[in-house]
């Protein structure tokens, strides 16, 4: 059998590409970044071309960095930048417009009428989500409006001549010579049309976006052969095997298998999210209810479906950059490490870095940003020290949500992402969760889990017991903080982020 999986990473302002091998080690991988697009405030756009170009660029040069064909590779993993959508003509196979990105508002008014129809509680019963322009069924649905004739554009689509996905299938599309449109289930559960449940699109919210089903993808399976690249995408046909939204594939990458297991991705804010077996489990307090997976051949499962509940938090690294471009204490993110370290306590100073609202599990789009606690004694350690503690306690308050909402303990945490590297951050997270935290040793996890279901999907691998052996060696923290420490700790931060709500109002 050939002897690598070629993983393709879509993201948000650039694409990379790894070549996994058989120890599921990086054996090449490359990056290009692509433009980013901000038509007004609050806006954020993509060329679908420029997504497609650097991703194939990408995916070239990891192969021939490894000096390899494709006769080497066994198959192709896709993960990518969810709720990103597409809109693009089936027959030219020409976007109609740019991409509207996870990250852009302009679909508020949409949000907001569907709100005052009272549609909200069908929202989350339905798909697991609230009613937020961050999903991709109203990003679709402005696109049409918004062609410069949404009568003959809303024709075209209910004709079948246009075709909607996210970002997977968009790739999948291009991949194929525009023979596939497909979607995997993970992507499907961020659109606001997916009916958990029931495992299909769901008839009331197409009904209620006027979504025309003939131009829906087909939802395929997280793992397993959906279909071939074309010959002269890479020389020869390959299986394109794996498909997941970037944050589930992150999930399966960190061999968070079972009901309990959980990931944390330390990025510009941070996703965590919490499996929680084959039964869904809605939240009462601002969590996402969202596929992890879909795998065929488990009749236990209901349509192959493990699901996962997603906690997001606005502001983590991007307070990093905040003590670097705002501030100026440090040069360099990598300095806020050694600065913090040099404090033995934050002595009393708390950073509630709510610069755009507070997400879950306090969803209040009013609070701000807050330094309370300074004393003349105050020196930058202990700010940069206090904005560490406030991205592990961020994080366990999102993680104590979960273990209400689920009744399931999460025994450790796996992280993952840019934040990741820092120790000190990764021992203060340790300590307040009161578990162990376990580093991934594989820093692309993303890309690693959309090889592993590609994999699994053709064989390279046996099973998820393999996978799991493959998945040690990462850097473990115990937590080592006194229970009164601890407990100061926490009571000073909840007092602070009362002080942080609302102030905006």
């Amino acid at each position: 059998m050939p002897g690598y999986i070629l993983a393709l990473d879509q993201g948000t302002s650039s694409s990379r590409a790894v070549l996994f091998d058989r120890a599921g080690r990086p054996a090449a991988q490359a990056a290009r970044e692509f433009p980013q697009i901000y038509p007004q405030p609050g806006w954020v756009s993509h060329d679908p071309e420029a997504i497609w170009s650097s991703q194939l660029a990408a995916a070239r040069d990891a192969i021939a960095q490894a000096g390899v064909g494709a006769g080497d590779i066994a198959a192709v993993g896709i993960t990518n930048q969810r709720e990103t959508t597409v809109v693009w003509d089936r027959r030219t196979g020409a976007a109609i417009g740019d991409a509207v990105v996870w990250q852009c508002r302009r679909t508020a008014g949409i949000c907001d009428d569907l709100k005052a129809r009272g549609l909200e509680p069908e929202v989350r019963a339905r798909t697991g989500l609230l009613i937020d322009a961050y999903f991709s069924g109203t990003k679709a649905r402005w696109l049409l409006d918004n062609s410069g004739d949404p009568a003959g554009t809303q024709m075209r689509a209910e004709a079948g001549d246009l075709a909607f996905g996210t970002v997977d299938s968009w790739l999948v599309h291009k991949l194929t010579a525009g023979r596939e449109h497909v979607i995997d289930a993970t992507n499907a559960s961020r659109t606001m049309l997916y009916n958990l449940r029931e495992g299909r699109w769901d008839e009331r919210m197409t009904a209620e976006l006027r979504i025309p089903r003939r131009m829906l993808p087909r939802v395929v399976d997280s793992s397993g052969v959906v279909a071939e690249t074309d010959a002269a995408i890479f020389g020869r046909p390959l299986p394109i095997a794996g498909i997941a939204g970037d944050q589930q594939a992150a999930l399966f990458g960190q061999a968070c298998f079972t009901a309990g297991s959980a990931k944390n991705t330390y990025g510009t804010g941070c996703f965590i999210l919490q499996h929680t077996g084959d039964r869904p489990v809605f939240s009462e307090g601002g969590l996402l209810t969202t596929v992890a997976s879909r795998i065929a051949g488990r009749p236990d499962e209901p349509y192959g479906q493990r699901f996962a509940l997603e906690g997001s938090i606005f502001i983590a690294g991007a307070a990093v950059q905040w003590l670097r471009d705002g501030l100026g204490i440090i040069k360099t993110a990598a300095e806020s490490e050694p600065l913090a370290a040099s404090a033995p306590s934050s002595d009393g100073v708390y950073v509630v870095p709510a610069f755009a609202g507070l997400g879950a599990p306090h969803w209040d789009m009013y609070a701000r940003g807050t330094i309370v606690g300074i004393t003349r004694g105050t020196t930058a350690a202990h700010i940069a020290r206090a904005t560490l503690e406030s991205i592990a306690l961020q994080t366990l308050d999102v993680v104590e949500l979960m273990e209400r909402e689920t009744g399931v303990a999460m025994p450790e945490l796996h992280v993952d992402g840019g934040a990741a590297a820092n120790s000190l951050l990764m021992q203060i997270q340790a300590d307040v969760l009161q578990r162990p935290v376990v580093r991934a040793a594989v820093q692309e996890t993303t890309a690693l889990g959309a090889a592993w279901l590609a994999g699994l999907a053709v064989g390279f691998w046996r099973d998820e017991r393999e996978l799991g052996q493959l998945a040690t060696g990462g850097a473990r923290f115990e937590p080592r903080m006194r229970a009164g420490e601890r407990a100061a700790l926490l009571a000073g931060w909840r007092r602070a982020v009362e002080r942080a709500k609302g102030w905006a109002q």
